[in-house]
């Protein structure tokens, strides 16, 4: 991972629990909405360790994270 290394977030929120996991690992980019599930920003969002970690770590397996460039998939649950 470079500094200026992109990612895509992809976020399945039909299979999203709510448990806040990923808000909590990776708040720049991650939040809850108001019915509880996590929404995330516009992408490409930069690189990040937390952002991975958030990804591998999500009770739901709701996250997929790819290069914005290529679509090169970095993680997929």
């Amino acid at each position: 991972m470079t500094a200026e290394e992109q990612w895509r977030i992809e976020l399945d929120s039909a299979v999203c629990v709510g448990s806040g996991l990923c808000a909590g690992t990776a708040p720049t980019c991650f939040t809850l909405d108001t019915a509880g599930r996590a929404t995330a920003p516009e992408s490409p969002v930069p690189a990040s360790p937390e952002l991975l970690d958030a990804a591998e770590n999500c009770p739901a397996a709701a996250i997929t994270l790819r290069t914005a460039e290529e679509g090169k998939e970095i993680f997929a649950p």
